[in-house]
């Protein structure tokens, strides 16, 4: 594992977009949830700038079920493009920060992680991101934080510091942007933090 850094280009590579889709494309038999995610992503990807080319080889998908939901998204008013630089303090994006931490201690502790079980629930859709669940998801980090501060670096300490504080109280210039789904922005975020906190390669 390299430096954990809390900063980043605030651009989207395509081993990113890859990974999501494909986390998305096994989330997509649980349910209508994970089908808009999956259309919202791909229209993000397209206000990016990216090809259906692209996006049907990263998704696995065929280029005309691409079109479809692009032009189902447009249909819907899905309008993007969208800053991805990694602090940022609307909720959902802080709790996608969040969800990446407790899934990188989790990595870490491996079966010692009090956090691993509510974690892997979120990850596949067991649970949903609400008030009470990621308090919940705090709880068990902190305790994690706390019980294993030693096997943890600690950055990842201020990092959830950063976090809850944005949490407890959320600006109120920092709404979710237009048109951004927020599990789309939750997703994103996670996909980003856990890409900051594995560091270079």
């Amino acid at each position: 594992m390299g430096e954990h850094s809390g900063e980043g280009t605030g651009e989207l590579t395509e081993e990113q977009a890859g990974l999501m889709l494909a986390g998305m494309n096994e989330a997509v038999r649980a349910g209508e949830e994970a089908r808009r995610q999956r259309t919202a992503l791909i229209a993000l990807l397209t206000g990016l700038g990216w090809t259906q080319e692209r996006i049907a080889r990263l998704a696995d998908m065929s280029q005309p079920a691409v079109s479809k939901h692009v032009a189902k998204s447009r249909a819907n008013g899905l309008s993007y493009p969208m800053d991805l630089s990694p602090e940022q303090s609307d909720v959902p994006w802080l709790e996608g920060r969040l969800w990446a931490l407790a899934e990188t201690v989790s990595d870490i502790l491996g079966g010692a992680a009090r956090c691993t079980r509510h974690t892997e629930a979120l990850a596949r859709g067991r649970k949903h991101f609400t008030p009470e669940t990621v308090d919940e998801l705090r709880r068990l980090v902190e305790e994690d934080l706390r019980l294993h501060r030693d096997a943890l670096p600690t950055e990842f300490r201020s990092l959830y510091d950063r976090i809850g504080r944005a949490l407890d109280v959320p600006p109120k210039t920092a709404p979710v942007p237009a048109a951004a789904q927020p599990s789309v922005r939750r997703v994103l975020a996670h996909r980003i933090q856990r890409d900051l906190l594995a560091g270079p390669a």
